[in-house]
């Protein structure tokens, strides 16, 4: 009876080593919950604009508990750097990518990897024709075309010679806001748009047109600068002229020398975007698309007329100042 004994013992103790094995081997075949990882192409490393769209990206990030691949050249309007990234992601791997292109050149890289990899593309603030990306989220700078005429017939009166300055004058963005602006104008029978100029190469030639435009139309009312590098230059050049208060500058964006432009009375009013949206809302999206839910094609993150009257106000302070605590 005790040779029974133990070799019921040894089959014991075979069925269990044999239950561990099998047990041990279905948990390493089992899926691994991996996270998923969505590559953000950015317009720039640096400034206020582009580091508030990180912030948002990554309370995304956070929140979602998704991996977020960061990257950004150097310098603003740099399309040969951004398809270096843009292959770079694709070797690091993702499961979404958003893409603030520069120009359509790196759209194009950007779907050419995406028929390798077959994953969805979002743009993030310019926007274009791109059929096959899944959804735009920005401004819609048409919009803002018209806040900032209506916010410059607001001040002029509805009479007066007004000129529009801008660069990027081939960009979507710029052609969609200046449209915007001629829209409005056009429908003003006491406003003269007298001249439209755009900055060909170097930008600090915004303040060159802006003298130009002054000298020949020396009864101008205002002048509407289409982005945040014009509008600081064409500041600079009416304070440098004495001209502060009697023409009047709208102008897009509220990097710190805007404000401060804003604040001393040279800029009367500047139409703002959410980038902190933009960035949030482009991963949350992009997260989406990747597991397959339906995302909206466009998303209007919203732009704001901010003038001295109204920039101090708290919530108006949160969009000015995300990074102050």
């Amino acid at each position: 009876m005790g040779k029974w004994k133990q070799l019921v013992l040894y089959l014991m103790l075979i069925l269990l080593a044999l239950t561990a094995f099998y047990s041990c081997e279905a948990r390493f075949d089992a899926p691994v919950d991996k996270k998923k990882t969505v590559a953000l192409i950015a317009g720039m490393k640096h400034g206020d604009y582009w580091r508030t769209v990180k912030l948002g990206a990554q309370m995304a990030a956070r929140e979602f508990d998704l991996n977020l691949n960061f990257y950004a050249p150097d310098y603003e309007n740099d399309p040969q750097s951004q398809i270096e990234l843009v292959e770079q992601a694709a070797r690091d791997g993702y499961d979404a990518l958003v893409v603030a292109p520069s120009d359509e050149q790196v759209m194009q890289k950007a779907l050419e990897q995406d028929n390798k990899q077959s994953m969805p593309i979002l743009t993030l603030d310019e926007e274009g024709e791109y059929p096959m990306i899944r959804s735009y989220v920005g401004t819609d700078n048409y919009e803002m075309g018209k806040k900032a005429g209506e916010k410059m017939l607001a001040i002029i009166g509805k009479l007066g010679q007004v000129a529009l300055i801008g660069s990027g004058e081939k960009q979507a963005n710029t052609k969609r806001r200046e449209q915007g602006v001629l829209d409005v104008m056009n429908g003003t029978a006491g406003v003269e748009l007298v001249a439209t100029r755009y900055v060909q190469s170097d930008k600090r030639q915004a303040g060159d047109l802006a003298r130009e435009v002054i000298r020949s139309y020396p009864g101008v009312e205002g002048i509407i600068a289409l982005d945040a590098s014009t509008a600081t230059r064409v500041a600079a050049e009416i304070e440098r002229l004495g001209l502060q208060g009697k023409v009047k500058v709208v102008a897009i964006d509220s990097p710190p020398e805007v404000l401060e432009y804003l604040q001393e009375g040279v800029i009367q009013a500047t139409i703002i975007q959410n980038p902190f949206s933009m960035g949030y809302l482009g991963v949350k999206y992009a997260l989406e698309a990747s597991e397959g839910k339906s995302i909206p094609k466009r998303l209007d993150t919203g732009t704001k007329v901010i003038d001295r009257e109204n920039m101090f106000w708290s919530e108006n302070q949160k969009l000015l100042f995300p990074f102050v605590k």
